[in-house]
């Protein structure tokens, strides 16, 4: 009778444990991973000091005071080009508004400017989804620069046990729109003007332990 009962009580209790066991408890339907392996959340790209920018929540404006302009940071990193070659490019639509800068940049044969058209086709999109941007049109490009991504070298095997290293260049472009027609341009500097702010500098300098 005793050991009638310890089976059923054996019995009983393999049955629980392999309820509580059961994979459809810790697998989700078709798939061979638990489910506490599974990231869920969107944010798995790390985000750079140039992108929080656009997080930047100012103070409510007072009434009467003009409308702040929209202010948009977008950029790409690790792109496979020089970023002395993407400098000249990134110079080169400085200052201009968004559509002018799309067509200087269509008739540039560069690879680089394919790049940047990219960015900003991104950036304009972005800037009408995520920041109320009425006219994508109404937009200029207040900063354009580039910085110096991963170089990494490489052998190039030659002939007769010869080898040569080789450089692979990377570089990130950044870009700030800003709503609004673009700033007149500044009047050119003289070399006059030059001058006149070097005195300038030297008579206001501080000249230490002196009378």
């Amino acid at each position: 009778m005793a050991a009638r009962w310890a089976l059923g009580a054996g019995a009983a209790w393999a049955r629980g444990l392999l309820s509580w066991a059961r994979p459809e408890r810790w697998l989700p339907c078709g798939s061979l991973l638990p489910l506490s392996c599974i990231h869920t959340s969107t944010f798995l790209q790390k985000i750079g000091k140039w992108e929080k920018k656009n997080r930047i929540v100012y103070p409510p404006q007072l009434p009467g005071e003009p409308r702040r302009p929209a202010e948009i940071y977008h950029c790409r990193r690790e792109i496979k080009y020089s970023k002395d070659k993407m400098w000249y490019l990134a110079k080169l639509i400085k200052g201009m508004s968004i559509d002018q800068a799309l067509a200087q940049l269509e008739f540039s044969d560069k690879k680089g400017a394919k790049v940047i058209k990219e960015v900003l086709l991104e950036a304009q999109e972005m800037a009408v989804r995520k920041h109320n941007v009425e006219f994508k049109s109404n937009l200029h490009i207040a900063e354009s620069q580039t910085g110096r991504g991963r170089y990494v070298k490489r052998l190039r095997c030659h002939g007769k046990g010869m080898f040569g290293m080789m450089k692979i260049s990377r570089c990130h472009y950044f870009v700030k729109l800003v709503e609004g027609p673009p700033p007149p341009p500044e009047p050119p500097r003289t070399g006059f003007d030059q001058a006149k702010e070097y005195v300038q500098q030297l008579r206001s300098r501080t000249l230490v332990h002196t009378l």
